[in-house]
């Protein structure tokens, strides 16, 4: 499948062995992908990682790189919340091998990486993602380096350090970790690994969506919920359904309700404005690390994505998040507290509201509550 980097704002494309991780004029790739069959027929019935989905993933024809990275991330399974609830699912995407989601975006991104030929990677973030890539890094042979605020869990620090991954803890926010991994990124050594910036993150989370219309036999539930950021899992998942409504697997797209942290909700706020351009917010601390981003650079089209689906953003009340974290734990679901965070929403707004209006809802079980436990 042949690709190009296409500007999101002026649409200038860029070959994929370009040094660049952004455009010239400042704008955010996104991927220009031609056409392609997919269907049941499609999916590699013998491989039990989402490489099973192959023919609906940007690598070049007979690419077998991924294999030698994959360690059998993916397929993830979906089950009720409760037997109380029975139009409320989850899927345990903290099944992972360095239990989080994070890994579906990582396996595919360092996987391009090295079919272009990469010896280096670099990049940031609040703990899981860079989990994911140190991993994957490790596992292809490619040398990294993660950026982490210094407010990060010390569980995931020693974990992306036992990866063999370079670890820079930054004083500051999560904002001034991005800016210092940018400056390393910019000296041009090295493949910028960005789960913001590298369009190939989000054709790895899109196989969340391809995994429900496979599990379910096509039965899409009527609303996900979703933890929101930087939007990896909102993004990745709206381009999947889409692709499946394109291909007409599924005769409907799911409403995508997304959560975030009460006290940074930058797209929250944009959305209960009626506005489409994101302001930038103080974060005055939340225990929902990992949907943290006062300033997220998607923010637009994450907001674009919801909208295209009827959707809406509500916000994960504070004080409701650990009573959310032991509620899961209750019934057998030990998260780490953004996971928690996005049950707070979920419970606030379905006890709140007609749920009837919710349909059948299935939301992500996206990290394990080792990681963030000291």
């Amino acid at each position: 499948m042949t690709t190009q980097y296409k500007c999101h704002k002026c649409g200038l494309k860029y070959e994929l062995d370009t040094p660049a991780f952004r455009c010239e004029c400042g704008g955010l790739f996104d991927l220009e992908k031609p056409e392609f069959e997919f269907s049941r027929d499609h999916i590699i019935q013998e491989e039990w990682s989402l490489f099973r989905y192959i023919e609906a993933l940007p690598f070049e024809q007979g690419s077998k790189v991924w294999k030698e990275i994959s360690m059998g991330e993916g397929v993830t399974p979906i089950l009720p919340l409760d037997p109380g609830m029975a139009d409320v699912w989850v899927k345990l995407d903290y099944a992972m091998p360095t239990l989080s989601f994070k890994d579906r975006g990582a396996v595919v991104l360092i996987a391009k990486a090295k079919e272009l030929g990469s010896k280096k990677v670099i990049q940031d973030s609040s703990g899981n993602a860079g989990t994911s890539i140190a991993a994957y890094a490790s596992r292809a042979g490619i040398e990294c380096e993660i950026f982490v605020p210094e407010a990060t869990s010390v569980k995931k620090i020693k974990q992306i350090s036992a990866y063999g991954a370079k670890v820079h803890i930054v004083n500051g926010s999560r904002e001034d970790t991005a800016e210092a991994a940018l400056r390393a990124a910019e000296k041009g050594d090295a493949f910028y690994a960005s789960h913001v910036y590298n369009p190939f993150f989000y054709e790895g989370t899109k196989t969340f969506a391809y995994e429900i219309y496979e599990q379910l036999k096509g039965a899409i539930p009527d609303s996900v919920f979703l933890p929101l950021g930087n939007g990896t899992l909102v993004l990745g998942c709206y381009y999947g359904f889409r692709e499946l409504h394109h291909l007409n697997l599924i005769k409907k797209m799911p409403r995508i309700i997304a959560v975030q942290a009460e006290t940074c909700a930058p797209i929250y706020e944009a959305f209960i404005r009626g506005e489409q351009s994101i302001k930038e917010v103080v974060n005055t601390g939340t225990l929902a690390e990992g949907i943290a981003i006062a300033n997220p650079l998607r923010g637009k089209q994450v907001l674009e994505a919801i909208q295209a689906t009827a959707g809406e953003i509500i916000i994960a009340p504070e004080k409701q998040i650990l009573d959310a974290k032991k509620a899961l734990a209750g019934k057998g679901f030990y998260v780490e507290t953004t996971t928690a965070a996005t049950f707070a929403g979920f419970y606030s707004v379905y006890k709140s509201e007609n749920r009837e209006s919710f349909g059948k809802v299935l939301i992500p079980l996206c990290g394990a509550g080792l990681k963030n436990e000291e």
